[in-house]
């Protein structure tokens, strides 16, 4: 059974459904449970926009990384994009006010969140509870 796998999408929407698959294959290599799946699935498509729409601008054949780990407490998530510096688990979102309620279910979502500015890319990683 293999515990990790990477892949680079492009920043467009159309990229999604690979990214699904991805996830999909991530869950039965590694006895992922499903609604922990689906879990994931929502974190990574909410990172995933909000690269492509607010971070980019719109669609660009600009990469972002994936890598899955299935590791005791769970998956590791990280999440790499060339967008221009943006700390999502630093976003204050505003209860009422439209935009921003993905950051906060991501940030909810997750047992565990750091973010950084690397290299030129931003790293966000997580831990989704198995």
């Amino acid at each position: 059974m293999k515990n990790a796998r990477s892949a680079m999408f492009l920043a467009q929407h159309g990229e999604l459904a690979r990214i699904r698959a991805f996830i999909e294959g991530f869950c039965t290599d590694t006895s992922f449970p499903r609604a922990s799946g689906l879990r994931l699935n929502v974190v990574l498509e909410e990172l995933f926009v909000n690269t492509v729409t607010h971070g980019h601008g719109g669609e660009k054949d600009a990469p972002v990384w994936v890598t899955l780990d299935s590791r005791a407490p769970g998956v590791h998530v990280t999440y790499e994009d060339t967008a221009p510096a943006f700390n999502p688990l630093a976003y204050n979102v505003e209860i009422g006010k439209i935009g921003g309620l993905g950051v906060l279910l991501t940030r909810e979502l997750a047992t565990a969140r750091e973010y950084a500015y690397v290299f030129g890319r931003n790293r966000v990683r997580l831990t989704l509870a198995g």
